[in-house]
């Protein structure tokens, strides 16, 4: 139990079985009784710091308008020869 207190830096308790709903072979839990400084999960944290818009002309601030794209160019031609009877050729990709 020393090792324990050693590497925490701070007392441990050690929990019954009971209360942590563990059966009968477990030896029962270990609960860290002084945290003094807990640190928050990521999701938690990310939440907590992020950056949030506290300036007027920036919580007013309307989202860019672009102009729209042009339209795309086709990516295959598809070439029909004048004679009917021949197969017409594999179409080629566009530069």
């Amino acid at each position: 139990m020393s090792s324990v207190m050693n590497m925490f830096g701070c007392g441990v308790v050690r929990a019954p079985p009971q209360a942590l709903g563990i059966g009968k072979r477990s030896g029962g839990g270990l609960t860290i009784v002084c945290s003094s400084r807990p640190q928050k999960k990521a999701t938690a944290h990310h939440r907590k710091t992020r950056p949030w818009k506290t300036q007027p002309w920036d919580i007013n601030q309307k989202p860019t308008v672009y102009d729209p794209l042009p339209p795309l160019p086709p990516d295959w031609t598809l070439v029909i020869p004048a004679d009917a009877s021949a197969a017409p050729p594999p179409p080629t990709p566009a530069p």
